[in-house]
């Protein structure tokens, strides 16, 4: 097994020690394997980094809150781009090159965005740290299947996990944190040293090879320029959709007319091409196809629920960047704790039912918030957000490993790069979905409650009067005003409650989402080896 990476030797890495043991990765490898996974954990931080303190950045760059989503949507424009890239810049350049090379990158146009002064220089550094930063992902999950033997794989996988479930959950902790703290700049300074030590440590545990620039020649050009003008014209949709008014706007139907010819005619070109840049017939095999089918549902509910959750909490109870953050520390804490536990249970167990078991704890956290009332708030979500942790803990190693398990160790680079662009596209269609359904569902409840605010009940003279009386008891000496007050005020109530109504609504999509994501693991078929499922099968 040590000698699986031979595959394919322009593409993937190579270790400076053996194993003796076919069985046991030696120490060197399983240091690449961890420097690896520092970068997958920084480039997922990122793109939820920004969540909690984007009302500051907004106010420091000096741009509004309807142009401040695209500090995240040029992030993931950028990752998503790349990512299906990693597999041929890697054939070209080499493992080794691209994943220094783009590391560092990452780090510096990270330290950028921090010096930024307006929207579009923001987003242009934005959106260079996504693209650079994207590969780390990727590349991080390849070493795992193409270094690490089988029994080994478990444990390579449950630390991408833990990457990919708690970089998310834990960004805007750590992007809260140091806003409130220490200013919005310094949330973009904490990939430094971790970059760092990664580079370092892959610098002396990868071995050197040699380019392959003749491969330049043969790259599926129209396909790379087709993918990434119709990802980034989607990612743009899926983005300012909402905010202006979905197919109403002239410029939103233009994005998606540009996105939806030009990912048709990418996905035909895959098909044909002698050499594709994505082997879309990959998703023909059956664990492969419905795995990466419960990546998308699993990446609309991460990404989703990371969205969701501090909109409630700023938006509703008007919680600062710090507060949200310690909020969605316990979603990330247990999995501290839970991950490393999960290799032992895939060895006893069958993979597809510990990940079935986690996406259903995950959607039942989802719908112990669908009930919620103006004064629910941090206290109320610990129990939601302990089960969440506990799902999100148990699904994503096993998840991977049934989905990839089936797929041959010189496609495992390829395979990488589609499972993780469709689970953050699926992220990023979560995301967009999301808020515009809390926008409808917010109008919807609002129309339903303002039916029953009518001036002439008593039930609503009498609390306008109580309202009234609040603002003569403090400082509001005209009546008139006062009562007008009340009428605003009992206003804000009614458009409070509805907003509250409809992430109650949003976080049942999530629950529902969670269930097909649940079901789609079940349809793959079964494990093979140890890195899939139990021994005991």
């Amino acid at each position: 097994m040590s000698d699986i990476a031979l595959s394919s030797p322009a593409a993937l890495p190579r270790a400076t020690a053996v194993a003796v043991d076919p069985n046991r990765a030696s120490p060197v490898v399983w240091i690449s394997v961890f420097a690896a996974m520092i970068g997958a954990f920084m480039a997922i931080l990122n793109i939820q980094i920004t969540n909690a303190s984007l009302l500051n950045i907004e106010g420091g760059i000096g741009t509004g809150v309807d142009n401040g989503s695209w500090i995240s949507t040029s992030y993931l424009i950028g990752e998503i781009v790349v990512i299906p890239l990693t597999d041929y810049l890697t054939r070209v350049f080499s493992f080794r090159k691209i994943i220094l090379v783009h590391a560092t990158l990452f780090a510096i146009f990270s330290v950028a965005c921090a010096f930024t002064h307006d929207l579009p220089s923001m987003i242009a550094m934005r959106g260079l740290q996504g693209f650079f930063g994207g590969v780390l992902i990727p590349m991080a999950f390849t070493l795992v299947f193409t270094k690490l033997p089988k029994p080994q794989q478990p444990i390579g996988l449950a630390m991408f996990a833990l990457a990919v479930t708690f970089a998310p959950a834990i960004g805007p902790t750590i992007g809260g944190y140091l806003t409130e703290n220490y200013g919005w700049q310094t949330i973009f300074f904490v990939n430094v040293i971790p970059t760092a030590v990664m580079v370092a440590t892959l610098y002396f545990t990868i071995e050197r090879q040699p380019m392959q620039l003749k491969l330049l020649r043969e790259g599926d050009w129209l396909g790379i320029v087709t993918m990434a003008i119709g990802l980034s014209a989607l990612q743009s949709v899926l983005e300012e959709g909402n905010k202006d008014d979905w197919f109403g706007s002239p410029f939103i139907v233009r994005l998606a007319v540009i996105a939806a010819v030009s990912l048709t005619l990418f996905i035909w070109i895959e098909l044909v091409v002698e050499k594709p840049l994505i082997r879309l017939r990959l998703l023909a095999q059956r664990s492969f196809g419905f795995g990466t089918i419960s990546a998308v549902f699993v990446g609309f509910a991460l990404f989703g629920s990371v969205y969701l959750l501090p909109a409630y909490l700023g938006q509703v109870q008007r919680y600062n960047a710090e507060q949200i953050g310690q909020v969605l520390a316990w979603t990330g804490l247990p999995q501290l704790i839970l991950i490393p536990l999960v290799p032992k249970l895939m060895q006893r167990f069958d993979a597809r039912f510990i990940a079935f078991v986690g996406m259903m704890l995950f959607a039942v956290s989802s719908f112990m918030n669908i009930s919620m009332s103006l004064d629910y708030s941090g206290d109320q979500f610990f129990v939601p957000n302990i089960v969440r942790a506990i799902g999100q803990a148990l699904m994503l190693a096993p998840l991977s490993a049934v989905s990839l398990g089936s797929v041959a160790p010189q496609d495992a680079a390829a395979a990488s790069g589609i499972s993780n662009m469709m689970r953050n596209l699926g992220g990023a269609i979560g995301t967009a979905l999301l808020a515009t359904i809390v926008t409808k569902r917010e109008q919807f409840h609002s129309n339903i409650i303002g039916q029953s605010v009518d001036l002439g009940r008593e039930e609503v003279r009498s609390r306008i009067t109580e309202i009234t009386n609040y603002f003569l008891s403090h400082g509001i000496s005209d009546p008139a005003t006062a009562h007008q007050q009340a009428i605003v005020a009992l206003g804000g109530i009614v458009k409070r409650q509805a907003l509250v109504l409809g992430f109650s609504d949003t976080f049942a999509v999530i629950g529902i989402v969670l269930v097909f994501a649940a079901i789609a693991i079940l349809l793959t078929g079964k494990p093979k080896g140890n890195a899939g499922g139990g021994a005991a099968h």
